[in-house]
């Protein structure tokens, strides 16, 4: 909005130019993000607090955990509500890809938005079935996946960590991967925001690096020196993921240990599956294991975990998400939650190494 108001005046004001380069408008992005969540971000407590808009939370969860019962939670509608906005303000919204991100958002937070609904009417954790939830989940990404399938400049290629040439054709296979992708990364979020803070940074952590990814791979020559995909037009994801960043920040501010408020299922489903969605469009797909790490041990730990007792009748952690089992082993929150911190930095580090290692 802002690019498409200033940008032309550039040849009568020389300032302006300024707004071409993506850095600058994803670093405003983030700004405008963290800035309206700061200023809206009490008020939002407020109303949540005035409406007994709480968190419900589960009778087989750690005992620490009823403490919380009843803390504002839906604070992901802030989160979104500042990356929409900030990114309909400094994106150019002529590039469609932008678009496409912006559809998954919308989409998974609905989704969010009714399983939050459904658990504050009810007056506990169950909110909608998993079934209804996969399906809706399915269906958007699949939406989102096909309207990226039909753009011509994009290919159904695999883009392998530290390989130069190895970029194999998945073909028809590629639509069913991409949607694996962004349901997954979706849900093992949701799995992994179950302590204050813990999923709000690596979430912060992952999209600043894959706004450097977008960038390279949106720049011919960066990306050809590089030896990674060249996708036309990604760089714009930068102004998007800048905008996670910084709507991330301001809800950390009052999410920070301890939680003034939670994000609930309306901000982890839609930022999970955003971040699958900017890594599908960049071609760094297989790379989002790494880069979202800890999202990836909380899922195959309750995958695991449900595996070993349907099977065997017994558990291989004392708790799933394997954050509970460290709450369990007597690790205290506001540790365990640095701790990942710590390594959702390293892996972000290790990530970016897979630019030169090939």
């Amino acid at each position: 909005m802002l690019y498409a108001l200033l940008f032309p005046l550039h040849t009568d004001y020389a300032f302006l130019n300024v707004f071409r380069y993506v850095s600058f408008r994803a670093i405003y992005a983030a700004l405008t993000a963290l800035g309206l969540s700061l200023l809206f971000g009490e008020r939002l407590i407020a109303f949540l607090k005035k409406r007994q808009i709480g968190q419900p939370i589960r009778d087989d969860g750690p005992i620490t955990h009823q403490k919380k019962a009843g803390t504002p939670t839906m604070g992901g509608v802030m989160i979104l509500a500042t990356i929409l906005l900030s990114t309909l303000l400094w994106a150019d919204l002529t590039e469609r890809y932008i678009w496409v991100v912006i559809l998954i958002t919308v989409g998974f937070g609905l989704v969010g938005f009714w399983d939050d609904r459904l658990k504050y009417l009810r007056g506990n954790a169950k909110g909608l079935s998993a079934r209804y939830k996969f399906g809706l989940q399915f269906g958007v990404a699949l939406i989102a996946i096909l309207i990226l399938h039909a753009m011509p400049s994009y290919s159904t290629t695999l883009s392998v960590p530290f390989f130069k040439h190895f970029t194999p054709d998945l073909g028809w296979l590629y639509l069913p991967f991409a949607i694996f992708v962004v349901v997954g990364a979706s849900n093992a979020v949701n799995l992994t925001d179950g302590l204050d803070g813990l999923a709000t940074v690596p979430i912060i952590i992952s999209a600043l690096t894959y706004t450097l990814f977008v960038y390279v791979t949106g720049h011919l020559a960066v990306a050809n020196y590089l030896l990674i995909p060249y996708v036309p037009g990604s760089g714009e994801l930068c102004i998007f993921c800048g905008a996670m960043v910084g709507a991330g920040l301001g809800f950390l501010w009052f999410n920070a240990p301890p939680a003034s408020i939670f994000m609930g299922d309306v901000g982890s489903l839609p930022l999970g599956a955003a971040l699958g969605m900017v890594a599908v469009i960049a071609k760094q797909e297989l790379l989002l294991a790494l880069v979202g790490g800890i999202f990836v041990v909380e899922a195959v730990s309750v995958i695991l975990q449900v595996a070993s007792f349907k099977s065997r009748g017994k558990r291989i952690f004392l708790m799933a998400p394997i954050h509970h089992h460290f709450e369990l082993a007597g690790w205290t929150e506001t540790k365990l939650v640095v701790r990942f911190w710590i390594v959702a930095v390293v892996l972000a580090l290790l990530s970016l190494s897979t630019l030169k290692l090939r």
